[in-house]
């Protein structure tokens, strides 16, 4: 494989906000996708072989009390976050990342807005992933949003992929860690609900299913907690960030 570029990579984009730490956390591991991708093309790893790529941080109404009330409200989330690909869009970017998962319910209307780009979608390439490693089932840890609109059980479902979620005491202790914890910057207490609700889910369904951290504000905490030590955590921001990568040096080294 050469070692040169025929051509720069491609501007990409990356919608965050949604919450803001969850979104600056996706640079960094888009920074480490592109790594990755241009070691193992034989491409020396330098300031300049990174691609360009925009982060739109803007406040976005909460995902999961849209989906509980009215999903196209004009002050929803929907306007803003078509406002924030729109700007991406203008920047020239040729793919987006939208990082959250919940926000993943506005997928196709994003899509059919902005036909010009690529708006990958979270669920789908993990789901992808998830087929390629052989697995038939996972834990799925995520917002009450995501459950409700049943994001990611379509998607696992259509690469043969068994869901297993919390039950309701499972779904709010997520919320709260969720919440009251990342969001607030309270990793403890974080550590402490996602810790809990992953020990029930391994103690139904056994501790060698993989765990689907489908909530950005998860992967800032669950890692740490005592609880995960040993778990085999998978997070969809990482693949998502891979595949943003994979967008960016497609026809380029």
């Amino acid at each position: 494989m050469t070692n040169v570029f025929r051509r720069p990579p491609r501007a990409v984009g990356i919608l965050g906000g949604m919450g803001p730490a969850a979104g600056a956390d996706f640079v960094r591991l888009f920074v480490e996708a592109c790594s990755n991708y241009l070691r193992a093309h034989n491409h020396p790893v330098n300031d300049q072989a990174f691609p360009e790529h925009w982060l739109v941080q803007m406040p976005v109404p909460d995902r999961t009390e849209a989906l509980r009330t009215s999903p196209q409200a004009p002050h929803g989330p929907a306007p803003y976050m078509l406002q924030g690909v729109g700007r991406l869009a203008a920047l020239g970017v040729c793919s987006v990342a939208v990082a959250c998962n919940t926000a993943h319910v506005w997928h196709a209307q994003l899509q059919a807005l902005f036909p010009q780009l690529r708006i990958l979608h979270i669920a789908e390439e993990t789901a992808r992933h998830l087929q390629q490693q052989g697995m038939q089932c996972a834990i799925v840890l995520a917002t009450a949003g995501t459950y409700q609109t049943g994001l990611y059980d379509a998607a696992l479902l259509c690469h043969g992929i068994k869901a297993l979620q919390p039950d309701a005491a499972g779904i709010t202790l997520l919320m709260q860690g969720i919440y009251d914890g990342v969001k607030r910057g309270d990793t403890a207490l974080a550590m402490q609900c996602f810790g809990q609700v992953l020990q029930d889910m391994q103690s139904r369904h056994g501790t060698d299913i993989p765990v689907l951290m489908a909530c950005t504000e998860i992967p800032l905490a669950l890692p740490q907690a005592p609880q995960a030590q040993g778990a085999r955590l998978i997070d969809p921001a990482w693949i998502l960030a891979q595949a943003l990568a994979a967008q960016a040096y497609t026809e380029t080294v």
